[in-house]
């Protein structure tokens, strides 16, 4: 019973640490966007980033991971460094897509 008990708190601190959300770079019918949904989209790519950078910082979290599981740290920088990455690569695609359409961005 210890052993499940354990195993439970030590799934639910990796799930709880690794928490940025990973935005697709790509998503169907970004093709057809107009120039203001582009502008939305890149708008809510940057709150992603925004967010995953946050969870880099020093949270209670991540001190508390530091001081009881310091794997679970080290899960959570590296996905918010891809959560990070993901939505810097959204927003590159978002622009490049609105240049083309010849939308002020």
């Amino acid at each position: 019973m210890q052993k499940l008990s354990s195993s439970i708190v030590l799934l639910t601190l990796l799930s709880a640490c690794a928490s940025p959300e990973v935005v697709d770079e790509r998503e169907l019918g970004d093709e057809n966007l107009s120039c203001s949904q582009i502008k939305q989209e890149i708008a809510e790519a940057e709150n992603f980033e925004k967010q995953a950078r946050k969870e880099k910082g020093v949270t209670g979290t991540n001190v508390a991971a530091a001081v009881f599981f310091w794997p679970a740290m080290l899960v959570t920088y590296s996905n918010a460094e891809e959560a990070i990455d993901a939505a810097e690569n959204r927003k590159k695609r978002l622009v490049s897509i609105g240049e083309s359409k010849g939308c002020t961005l």
